[in-house]
């Protein structure tokens, strides 16, 4: 099976790298920045799950790209979606598996709409990582999970096939009978945490260590849950109660990447994760007036970004 990357940041690079590590047919489209990075260096993974160099990854630029690929793994920001469709448009045929690892729901639209719904899977992943200065990718912690499957909840053949090809490394691969309610969940918790970290500019501890803090934090969950319900994905008790966990743990350190991007002066996925969420609430008459705030202010950074 031939699997394209779209990308090798951090979460393309992860994923990527540990299925070549793992002896799979694995090409990494990217820009000719990093393509030179990877043939001078190699392929660079730092992990809690053990170091790897894989020297001369395979790589392919948008304009060289002219073959057809089983499955095409999308790992690119909201932002970049429109120029990625673009640059790996040519290698999507008949049979080809789009597996998009996007937050939110927006990417299936615009997907769906490009390719057809039946080459569009539902994905998501899990994981801690970042590039350092030297563009290694450096995973932060012993996680990782990459979900993917038929978004009618079939486990189907191609399903079957790709969860097989993604067996066997250091991937945490899992062929999801559910995977449009696991995204709605992840979507819940992301910009529950997004939207809470950014508007405060500090970490999830230092939020509850003020007063007003922990109702702020929940307050901003029940909006975001609410959307949810309303779209049909109500968080399930487990999911709701785990992320409740995570959101009110005294001393907690998290923060959402969003928050990280902001500090680097960074483009953020404003309308992706929380924009969206909002127009969902108001077609569904959801007030979600944390999340309004939380909107103004991430715009509010983007025009002064410029």
């Amino acid at each position: 099976m031939r699997i394209l990357v779209v990308g090798a940041g951090a979460i393309g690079g992860y994923f990527g790298g540990r299925m070549l590590e793992a002896g799979r047919d694995v090409t990494f489209l990217v820009r000719p920045r990093r393509a030179a990075e990877l043939a001078n260096a190699g392929l660079v993974i730092k992990s809690p799950n053990g170091d790897v160099t894989l020297k001369n990854p395979p790589t392919v630029l948008a304009d060289k790209l002219v073959e057809k690929f089983d499955v095409v793994l999308l790992s690119c920001k909201a932002f970049d979606l429109d120029d990625a469709i673009t640059s790996f448009a040519p290698a999507v045929g008949p049979q080809t598996s789009i597996i998009p690892l996007l937050n939110g729901m927006l990417h299936l639209d615009v997907l769906d709409k490009k390719f057809g719904s039946e080459r569009v899977l539902g994905g998501l992943c899990a994981i801690a990582a970042t590039l350092n200065e030297a563009r290694e990718v450096v995973q932060l912690a012993p996680m990782q999970s990459l979900n993917f499957g038929e978004r009618d909840g079939r486990l189907s053949e191609r399903v079957r096939a790709i969860a097989e090809a993604m067996a066997g490394g250091k991937l945490g691969a899992v062929a999801s009978e559910n995977i449009v309610q696991e995204m709605w969940e992840k979507w819940v918790f992301l910009a529950s945490l997004a939207a809470s970290t950014c508007l405060m500019r500090t970490s999830v501890g230092n939020i509850l260590a003020v007063q007003g803090g922990k109702d702020f934090i929940l307050g901003m969950l029940d909006e975001c849950s609410e959307v949810a319900t309303a779209e049909g994905h109500a968080p399930s008790g487990p999911f709701f109660q785990r992320t409740k966990g995570l959101l009110t743990t005294e001393g907690s350190q998290m923060t959402a990447s969003m928050f990280r991007d902001i500090k680097a002066g960074a483009a953020v996925e404003a309308d992706h994760v929380i924009g969206d969420l909002i127009a969902r609430g108001d077609a569904a008459k959801v007030p979600v007036p944390r999340l309004r705030i939380a909107y103004t202010h991430l715009k509010a950074y983007e025009k002064q970004r410029g």
